[in-house]
């Protein structure tokens, strides 16, 4: 479930997305499989290419992204989603979401 986003943030993040730009959302997130995790970072872009590139360059497998209808994306969490959010000087996403 996921939730702590706005409409326009989750619009921004798909017009990018769609855009072929790498965008990132962060949003709070429950998943039972993941007790400890409580948010999670999706990394779109619709050049599935560009996305598999870019991944590769953080340690992200291909056969990790998610292919949802016009929006593919990586969900990271944990130690690497911290060290992306930094690598990107996210550091709104890791405050908001009291990450460590």
């Amino acid at each position: 479930m996921a939730f702590g986003i706005s409409r326009s943030e989750l619009t921004r993040w798909k017009e990018e997305v769609e855009k072929g730009e790498i965008s990132f959302l962060t949003h709070f997130w429950l998943d039972e499989r993941f007790p400890t995790i409580h948010c999670v970072t999706k990394v779109g872009c619709s050049d599935i290419s560009k996305l598999k590139n870019w991944g590769a360059t953080f340690g992200l497998k291909k056969e990790w992204i998610h292919f949802y209808k016009e929006y593919p994306h990586f969900d990271i969490m944990g130690e690497t989603q911290l060290r992306i959010l930094k690598h990107y000087g996210l550091n709104d996403h890791i405050v908001r979401f009291k990450l460590p």
